[in-house]
Parts: structure tokens; C-alpha cells; sequence
């Protein structure tokens, strides 16, 4: 992000108005390879071109945040790669992490970070490419992980880590518990390698999988302690599976800034989460932001911000991250509805 941006950010959170009304996206492989241009395989395997695809979305929509912004990440396999998971990585689709058939006794010994998977690749990528980041402009500005539940499931699989959560609890603990002390060195070495980092990113759909009790035991603590892995000025959580469980737990979290699915209003997580929490969303990312016609977006994005009473602490965006196929026309659409409000 520029300065300006981050700064207006910064205000949002607390409770200013700004002007025009804020649009940002959390962009990332799913969308920035092929509206660049290029192959999913040459995005990841070639710094020069995926600071080449970020420069482009960020002087083609100059005035979108773009959250986090610059992110390096080799897709769902970033972190499972230290942690046991066979990684295999195609020409023209996503990389896929393999479950392990024993995750808890498989799990090595205090992976690290620094020398561990994929993630010296992902920091050498960021380190290597500052300067020239920097010299356009931007600024390094998130450290980012995936959080504990969302990477056991890659690990375990989706059903039987949810499955595991009655049978087998205590290995669960076991498990979140070896993921989170990863994660928190990985955090603090991102932030400890790049001074500008002022912000902690994390994403988790499958907390939107548990009930209350679930989400109190096996999902807030560890969630809570990623979020307070170092002081930052911006503590921002995805979660575009179901949010209300987790919604009026954001503030104890530590928790300012919060991307949700479009199946819930922006009234609704506000009731829930309180007037702390800036709240990032909501247009349908699919079937509107997507699939729909640059008019059909500007009308669904016109009557989603004109439907609130008071649009500070809300950022507009769609719910979740920015979906396979978005065409410019319809990014700009949604851009030009909030600039009109």
C-alpha cells in the first residue's frame, strides 16, 4: 500500500470518515495470474513476474487498497510444506496440499520458518523485491499466515479434522497447538526481516464450521494468541465461511479489521461484532462480482452502500477474497458505484 492508503486506513479503523468512501480486495493466485495474464505455474515460480502482475493491478486501479497487498504465497500449500504435506503444483491450476495419514505423529519437530517448506522462498521473494516495491511507491506493510484450523484441515482433511474435534480432542490440541507455535515464529520472522510490517493477516474458513462451544475451545485461544504475536496497527481476519459464531468474539481477539461471507449483512456482523471492528465486504464475490455484468455490479454496489446509515469502520469490497474471472470492467464498476454515494 501507499502511504496515503495505509494512513486513510488507519483512519478507518478509527472511525473517521474518508473521502470517497474506501474500496479495497484481498487479492491473490486465485485471481491476479490470469487477469495478468500469465500462468499460475510462472506467477509463483518467477519473482519478476509476480511483481510484475501486482504492479499492474495496483496502476490499473490506482485507487483500490489492495489488501494485503504485494502478498508472496505459493497458494494453499504456504505453510503445510514445513509442517509434512506433500505439495503438488500444476501449469494452470491451484497447488493442492496432500492430508497425511497420521497427522500428530507425523508432524515434524519444530519446523522453521526460516529454513523450513516454502516459506524462505516466500520471504526471500518479499526481501528480494522491496526495494524495487518500494521504489514505485508501495510499502511492505502485512505479516500473513493461514490460521491453525484452516491448515490442520489441510493436513487432516476437512471432514475428519472436523470428525477428530469429538473423537479425538486432546490429539486436536495437540495438533493446533504445534501449528500455532509455528505460525507465531513465522509471523515474528516476517515482521523481524521487514521493518515496515505494521500489520497481522490471518485467514481461517474453518472456524466458520464450528458451533459456539467448538469455536470456544479449539478455535479463540489459539486464534487470539496469532493475534497478538507482536504490536501491530492492523490485526485483520478472513473468514468468509460462516461468521457469526466468530463475529462478537473480534474485539476479545484483538481483532480491527474483518472480511466475512456476503451471506451475512454488514448490519448484521456490526450487531454482532460491535463499533470497533471495521468490517471489509460485502458484495457477492461469485455471483455478482464475477458473473455478472459490469451494470449489474455497479447496481448491487450502489444499493449495497447506499443501504447504510453511517459507512464508517466499513471498507467495501466483495465477501471473501477476490474470485477467479473478475474482469477490469466490473472491478471498476464497483469502484465508480461506492465513489458516487
Amino acid at each position: 500500500m501507499r502511504d496515503k492508503q495505509w494512513n486513510d486506513l488507519l483512519a478507518v479503523l478509527d472511525g473517521k470518515r474518508v473521502s470517497p468512501l474506501p474500496v479495497g480486495f484481498i487479492i491473490d493466485s486465485p485471481w491476479l495470474p490470469a487477469w495478468h495474464g500469465v500462468s499460475v505455474m510462472d506467477y509463483f515460480a518467477d519473482p519478476h513476474i509476480w511483481l510484475e502482475a501486482n504492479l499492474n493491478a495496483c496502476s490499473t486501479f490506482p485507487d483500490i487498497w489492495f489488501l494485503p497487498g504485494f502478498w508472496s504465497e505459493f497458494g494453499m500449500c504456504s505453510e503445510p510444506a514445513a509442517l509434512g504435506a506433500r505439495c503438488s503444483f500444476y501449469p494452470a491450476e491451484l497447488p493442492y496440499a496432500h492430508p497425511l495419514p497420521d497427522v500428530v505423529k507425523q508432524f515434524p519437530d519444530r519446523p522453521d520458518p526460516k529454513s523450513d517448506g516454502l516459506t524462505p522462498f516466500l520471504l526471500h521473494r518479499l526481501c528480494s523485491m522491496r526495494s524495487k516495491i518500494e521504489s514505485h511507491g508501495y510499502t511492505i506493510r502485512f505479516a500473513i499466515a493461514r490460521g491453525p484450523l484452516n491448515i490442520a484441515s489441510f493436513l487432516m482433511g476437512i471432514s475428519e479434522f472436523l470428525m477428530a474435534l469429538r473423537l479425538e480432542p486432546d490429539s486436536v490440541h495437540q495438533l493446533l497447538q504445534k501449528i500455532n507455535t509455528y505460525l507465531l515464529e513465522w509471523l515474528r520472522l516476517q515482521k523481524n526481516r521487514i521493518d515496515s510490517i505494521d500489520g497481522i493477516f490471518i485467514l481461517d474458513d474453518i472456524v466458520g464450521f464450528l458451533g459456539e462451544p467448538d469455536y470456544q475451545e479449539f478455535a479463540h485461544p489459539y486464534l487470539k494468541e496469532l493475534f497478538n504475536a507482536f504490536p501491530a496497527s492492523v490485526r485483520f481476519f478472513h473468514n468468509d465461511a460462516e461468521g457469526l459464531v466468530c463475529a462478537s468474539h473480534l474485539p476479545d481477539l484483538n481483532v480491527n479489521l474483518f472480511n466475512f461471507s456476503h451471506n451475512h449483512s454488514i448490519e448484521q456482523i456490526r450487531a454482532l461484532a460491535g463499533n470497533t471492528v471495521t468490517l471489509l465486504g460485502n458484495l457477492p464475490p461469485r455471483d455478482v462480482l464475477a458473473q455478472a455484468s459490469a451494470e449489474k455490479v455497479y447496481q448491487e454496489t450502489d444499493k449495497l452502500a447506499r443501504a447504510l446509515d453511517d459507512p464508517r469502520r466499513v471498507i467495501f469490497s466483495c465477501g471473501g477474497g477476490m474470485p477467479p474471472g473478475v474482469p477490469t470492467e466490473n472491478i471498476l464498476a464497483f469502484l465508480k458505484a461506492v465513489q458516487s454515494v
